[in-house]
């Protein structure tokens, strides 16, 4: 399974990612805004990769000036039903259909690690205003709840992928991106926590590309072993899922 493929895999789970990922604190908005160097209110922004417009709908909340840029069908038209307002345009961070020096702010909430870096990172600044700003974030899991990691490790072993947890993507995205770019890079990390039912915490789960290639019998067993050892730490069937936002900002000249 490609990359490509796996990026994809989302539009075949649009409306349950949709409805089950979390979204961002306002913390996180505050530590753009603060790193940035500028409120979101009438800003021009670049929501790359919106997906359903979890992120998209913040930015414009803040009073930002939002257009969004996603490839996939179903993302796209889960984000015309939550978001029929804001202009969505199809492309993704390689190849952005966007003018030069036309933007403040470009944003990849959760997207830019689909993209790839060596085009991603020109096209960024080639889009950007002088004094502008690219910001990444990703929703990443707290390893230091135990359940958490032990629940990780579980899901890895059967998805037959790398553990974050010991590929410490976090930090290679990082210097890659600040490499890349020559510009300083600014990081934050905000800590959140959501309780949702048990229901939306599997289905949150089960929208991650690396159970959606495995094909829904795949995806199945693992979830059900889930249930059953959550169900123990959980008896009320309430999961308090805690994250890590990574965020990095870099701002070009």
């Amino acid at each position: 399974m490609t990359a490509h493929e796996r990026a994809h895999s989302f539009n075949t789970a649009a409306a349950q990612y949709a409805a089950n990922r979390p979204s961002y604190p306002p913390a996180v908005l505050d530590a753009i805004e603060e790193l940035a160097g500028r409120p979101l209110a009438c800003t021009r922004v670049a929501d790359i990769g919106a997906g359903t417009g979890i992120a998209t709908a913040l930015l414009r909340e803040r009073g930002a000036r939002v257009v969004a840029i996603e490839p996939g069908d179903g993302m796209v038209a889960e984000f015309r039903r939550a978001l029929p307002e804001v202009p969505i345009v199809r492309g993704d961070g390689n190849a952005l259909p966007l003018a030069d020096a036309s933007h403040d702010l470009l944003t990849y909430a959760q997207s830019w690690h689909w993209t790839d870096t060596a085009r991603s990172v020109p096209e960024a600044l080639r889009v950007l205003r002088p004094g502008g700003s690219l910001a990444v974030w990703w929703n990443t899991d707290a390893f230091d709840v135990p359940w958490i990691a032990a629940q990780h490790e579980r899901i890895a072993r059967h998805c037959g992928v790398r553990p974050a947890s010991e590929a410490r993507p976090d930090d290679l995205r990082a210097a890659r991106l600040s490499g890349l770019s020559g510009l300083p890079l600014a990081r934050r990390q905000v800590r959140w926590s959501r309780v949702v039912s048990l229901d939306t915490h599997l289905a949150n789960i089960g929208s991650h590309s690396a159970f959606l290639v495995l094909g829904e019998a795949g995806a199945r067993a693992s979830l059900a072993e889930e249930r059953t050892r959550l169900r123990e730490i959980f008896p009320d069937e309430r999961v308090e899922e805690c994250y890590l936002v990574d965020l990095l900002v870099v701002a070009r000249p």
